[in-house]
């Protein structure tokens, strides 16, 4: 399948930031990760030391699916950043439980204090038992991304302009202003706004309004039918087409056969109960999608396994493989890889070692102008 001209600039790499009990497989495998702050410190300087630009706090807000303990995205963000130099920290947020003002004052007091690196993910939400146990309405699924586009515009306006004025459907903001404002530097006129989504809904509004989209794990087919939908929706709002993400949980090993042992044994531990669960949740939230295609409405158990399908981006092997496999997503218009790890430290280190210098290797190589087709295959 012809690929689309990739970015000049070199593939990003960010983390998921562990700092959500049980680490990034709903699996009983030993997994030598911790959800606290100190581990997450060393990790953080860590991973902007083995080539990660960003990393990205997760959200739960009550313990769920194996996740019994979790640390508050915006603060353990705001922690990460002041113990490091150049990583980018993205908080996951809420809409409907974060009003755009108070976070705008939030991300602002940290983009000062973190010199221009704090960045924030908008989340429409799958979780229903989170909403109404916080006394929360809970939208039917496409109301759920107008909400969080009306999120967005207002955040945006706030950052960027002097007097917010927004009479929307879920926020009204009346001559509100924001001092300071985030630093606005070239390139960046305010932090970055990510957003996730597989759905219809979420690939048009990451084309309305959003700087980054985060897909799911996907094949190359699977990448190469959302970042159509994406720029055809930037396109018809006369918009740049936001950069695009994917999800992938990495396996590195020196021999093949013992990355695909790792994976066999990850999914052969799986703590069965808290992933049939977390399947039952999010397919009931994705099927309320207008046209029945939300996020995870194809996923099976071993994908479920890794609660954003991380297994199928397919990172798993030698390092010389992995980097093939990378770049190949690159050909095809992947900006950032947002990657899981099952024992953080010491492969955040390998990846850095091993797997990273490969991929640049072979970035370099990549023709300046008509690239050849990326392979298809899974």
């Amino acid at each position: 399948m012809p690929a689309e001209n990739p970015s000049a600039d070199p593939v990003r790499f960010a983390y998921w930031v562990p700092n959500v009990s049980g680490g990034l497989v709903t699996s009983k495998i030993e997994q030598r990760t911790d959800w606290g702050y100190e581990y997450n410190r060393e990790l953080a300087v860590l991973a902007e030391n083995n080539g990660f630009d960003y990393a990205l706090s997760q959200v739960r807000y009550m313990a769920s699916y194996g996740a019994e303990f979790q640390h508050e995205s915006t603060s353990f963000s705001l922690a990460l950043l002041l113990a490091t130099q150049r990583l980018k920290v993205i908080a996951a947020v809420h809409p409907g439980l974060w009003h755009p003002g108070v976070l705008a004052k939030l991300g602002a007091t940290a983009d000062h204090l973190s010199n221009g690196r704090f960045a924030v993910n908008v989340v429409s939400g799958w979780f229903k038992g989170e909403f109404t146990a916080l006394g929360e309405p809970w939208l039917e699924h496409d109301e759920r991304y107008r909400r969080s586009e009306e999120f967005i515009r207002a955040l945006r306006q706030i950052w960027t302009e002097d007097h917010t004025e927004l009479a929307g459907d879920f926020y009204r903001l009346r001559d509100f202003s924001l001092k300071p404002k985030p630093l606005n530097t070239v390139g960046r006129p305010h932090p970055e706004i990510f957003q996730g989504g597989n759905s219809t809904a979420a690939r048009a509004m990451a084309g309305r309004v959003s700087d980054w989209y985060f897909s799911n794990g996907k094949d190359f087919d699977g990448v190469v039918e959302q970042l159509a939908d994406v720029r055809a929706s930037a396109a018809q709002v006369g918009r740049t087409a936001p950069k695009f993400g994917l999800n992938g949980f990495l396996i590195a090993r020196d021999t093949e056969a013992e990355a695909r042992e790792t994976l066999r044994e990850i999914v052969a531990h799986a703590d069965r109960e808290a992933v049939e669960g977390f399947g039952a949740a999010v397919k009931q939230a994705g099927q309320s999608a207008a046209d029945g295609k939300g996020m995870w409405q194809d996923s099976s158990f071993e994908d479920l396994v890794q609660y954003n399908d991380g297994f199928r981006t397919g990172l798993i092997g030698t390092p010389e493989q992995i980097a093939e496999r990378i770049v190949a997503y690159k050909r095809l218009g992947v900006d950032l890889l947002l990657l899981g790890f099952l024992h953080y430290h010491e492969e955040v280190e390998y990846f850095g070692r091993r797997v990273l210098p490969l991929v640049r290797e072979l970035e370099a190589q990549l023709p300046d102008s008509e690239p050849e087709s990326a392979p298809v295959h899974a």
